[in-house]
């Protein structure tokens, strides 16, 4: 007899596995709400995306402001110095290394997260908790101590810097994905991946057809928490990297402390938000996709 991995129903799968996410997740019937506590929930994410909105209104008004003095409420002349200042001092090139080096650091950490959690959730790993307490320590020790220990250990390894801020951002970034997966294979079911290999299906197969799509939202978010580690780093940039490696961070640090103009400060602030809005509204719509629709 013949079994053929066609009779593993993906879709249903999938709403199955849509319906056992943790409590808050999009689809849940706890967040979801109904009549006034629909409205209130609607008037509360409108105050706080306004609160969180008005921050950045100065930082575009500062981007065309070619002079804004007190006590005017708006930029008495409007112009692209700002942008052109910024331009000058490199803001392209180090908008690159930015954006490479944060999809480096997230595409390896998100896989390791992600196996280690898997590791952690199924229990069968030994002494679970000193490697839980081990893969999240970078959280819990003193930054710029651990920093300043790391460098000292690369460059007696003679480690290319590149090569050196890449790794440690790795290990700062792992905790973060190994808990977000974890919480994901906290309700993950490996009930889909012992069928699939039942009905003869291949581990690459299973993986690729059947596990990959199940938590791909889970996936998403972990690789946004690491993409946002290495975006928004300084400090182990500046001091791992040794000044050869010029990101985004340390240009927009160096524009602010000089004296620099304040129309350059916003445009290159700008510029450091605008990626990660992107890829957060990417990662809103991975999550909100509903497995679980009917055909």
């Amino acid at each position: 007899m013949t079994l053929s991995t066609s009779n593993v129903d993906v879709d249903r799968a999938q709403r199955i596995q849509h319906e056992r996410r943790m409590p808050g997740d999009a689809g849940r019937p706890l967040s979801q709400s109904r009549g006034v506590m629909r409205t209130a929930r609607i008037g509360s994410t409108a105050l706080m995306s306004l609160w969180f909105a008005l921050p950045f209104l100065p930082l575009v008004l500062w981007s065309f402001a070619n002079s804004w003095s007190a006590p005017d409420l708006l930029p008495m002349t409007l112009g692209v110095d700002g942008l052109t200042a910024a331009l000058a001092n490199g803001a392209v090139a180090a908008f690159g290394d930015s954006l490479l080096l944060s999809l480096i650091v997230a595409a390896i950490a998100t896989p390791v997260g992600a196996m280690a959690a898997r590791a952690l959730s199924r229990r069968t790993l030994p002494f679970g908790r000193l490697v839980s307490v081990l893969l999240f320590s970078p959280v819990l020790l003193p930054p710029f101590a651990a920093v300043l220990g790391i460098n000292v250990v690369l460059l007696r390894a003679w480690v290319p810097p590149e090569l050196g801020v890449i790794l440690v951002l790795v290990v700062v970034a792992i905790p973060y994905t190994t808990f977000s997966m974890r919480v994901a294979y906290a309700a993950y079911d490996d009930g889909y991946d012992e069928a699939a290999r039942t009905l003869g299906a291949t581990s690459r197969f299973a993986l690729w057809r059947i596990h990959l799509p199940l938590i791909a939202p889970a996936l998403a978010r972990s690789a946004f928490l690491a993409f946002l580690v290495g975006w928004s780093d300084y400090l182990v940039t500046l001091v791992v990297g040794g000044g050869q490696l010029v990101t985004l961070p340390l240009i927009i640090a160096s524009s602010a402390s000089g004296i620099g103009n304040e129309s350059s400060v916003a445009v290159l602030s700008l510029s450091a938000v605008i990626p990660p809005l992107i890829l957060l509204a990417f990662v809103s719509r991975a999550r909100n996709l509903n497995p679980g629709k009917q055909s």
